[in-house]
């Protein structure tokens, strides 16, 4: 994972958007009718990298994991970067994918859903049933808005360019 093209969603922005959701998560993740696993895996891709200018691979931005991964039953982490895979390459929700537009699918793409496409962010998530791992995922993708939001915000403050590096 390389440093973030975008100016105002960085790693560091990423971590706290999935700190700042995890309260919600947890809380959630005890109740079985959420999901019975106790495992989650999350994938947050770069806004600022998209299918156009990078791999998948070079646009992850961030990854976390809930629970112990020597204890998983399947590979979360597959699964979440598949579904953030397939709402990267076609800038919509999985779900939508799956079920409004499957001829968008290729070869090797998911028929799993569970993540957000929001104005460039896309966020994947497993572990939980789809419907929660897509919640957890707009969850995240609010709070990565909210955060450059901010960033924004204070740098028009002062500038009205964005600073070259």
């Amino acid at each position: 994972m390389s440093a973030s093209a975008s100016h105002f969603i960085d790693r560091a922005t990423a971590e706290a958007a999935v700190r700042y959701s995890l309260p919600t998560i947890t809380e959630a993740m005890k109740d079985k009718k959420v999901g019975d696993s106790g495992f989650l895996y999350i994938v947050v891709m770069d806004p600022g990298r998209p299918p156009q200018l990078a791999s998948f691979e070079e646009a992850i931005l961030y990854e976390h994991a809930i629970g112990d991964r020597e204890r998983w039953d399947a590979d979360y982490a597959a699964f979440a970067r598949a579904k953030a895979q397939v709402a990267w390459k076609t800038g919509m929700n999985s779900h939508a994918v799956q079920e409004l537009y499957p001829h968008l699918l290729g070869a090797g793409d998911t028929l799993l859903w569970g993540s957000v496409a929001m104005d460039g962010i896309v966020v994947g998530v497993s572990g939980l049933h789809p419907w929660f791992d897509e919640a957890v995922a707009g969850t995240i993708a609010m709070w990565l808005r909210a955060l450059s939001k901010v960033q924004a915000h204070a740098a028009r403050r002062d500038n009205l360019f964005i600073p070259k590096d």
